[in-house]
């Protein structure tokens, strides 16, 4: 299997081939199940006029977040934005492009590309700002919005364990957006807490299949979501 050995050994090796104005499709929720060194990579590399598409943007020091210090992000296309005070002044002063989309339909948008789907129905934003410019048609007497499928040139996502050939398994809430982001890129770069043999991940307990996989590293995680709260007393 050596010829199918997807593991690489630095972070540059990782995001080889990112360029400016790329689109990147972002796993995480928060700063749950973030590819935190893939992002540190992206930040390092200094490319430009990137379009994010991911849950959120982090928060000022930490997740996507770092990526505005020096004014990466072109667009974000995100579902949630309210943890990032240079983000909203960047939004707010016309240097960021926003693209607030529900999240189950921002979901839904990632698996689709992946997928193939180009484009798909759905009632979520009917009669709101969300469904402005978006063809409705009527389902069972109910309108639907037509929403578009995304795919990205990048793919960066977090997983807890690998195998060589890219085999994934997530855990627990960490999940989060990432099996449907790692099937929406050209390039999908996976970081990992754990990288295995193949043959020692149970076939049944596989969330993404190495298909999609093209890259993976094993990184060291902060995992800032963590917080420790004491009594007062």
């Amino acid at each position: 299997m050596s010829g199918f050995n997807k593991v690489v050994s630095s972070y540059q090796e990782a995001m080889v081939g990112l360029t400016d104005d790329m689109t990147i499709i972002a796993g995480g929720f928060g700063l749950c199940g973030i590819p935190e060194g893939l992002i540190s990579e992206i930040k390092h590399m200094g490319v430009k006029g990137l379009t994010i598409v991911s849950n959120n943007c982090g928060t000022d020091n930490f997740g996507l977040g770092i990526l505005l210090e020096d004014k990466q992000i072109k667009k974000m296309v995100s579902s949630y934005v309210g943890e990032n005070a240079e983000f909203e002044r960047q939004y707010l002063s016309g240097e960021l492009d926003v693209e607030l989309t529900p999240q189950g339909t921002l979901a839904e948008k990632m698996r689709a590309g992946g997928a193939g789907i180009p484009a798909f129905y759905t009632a979520t934003g009917v009669g709101t700002p969300v469904a402005e410019g978006k063809e409705v048609k009527q389902f069972n007497g109910r309108d639907y919005i037509l929403e578009e499928s995304v795919t990205g040139n990048f793919a960066i996502v977090k997983a807890w364990k690998a195998d060589k050939i890219g085999n994934l398994i997530y855990r627990d809430t960490a999940m989060n957006f990432n099996p449907m982001a790692a099937t929406a890129g050209k390039i999908t770069v996976v970081e990992v807490e754990e990288i295995v043999e193949v043959g020692e991940l149970d076939p049944n307990h596989i969330h993404t299949p190495g298909i999609y996989v093209n890259r993976i590293i094993k990184g060291s995680f902060d995992k800032r979501i963590e917080k420790i709260t004491l009594a007062k007393n």
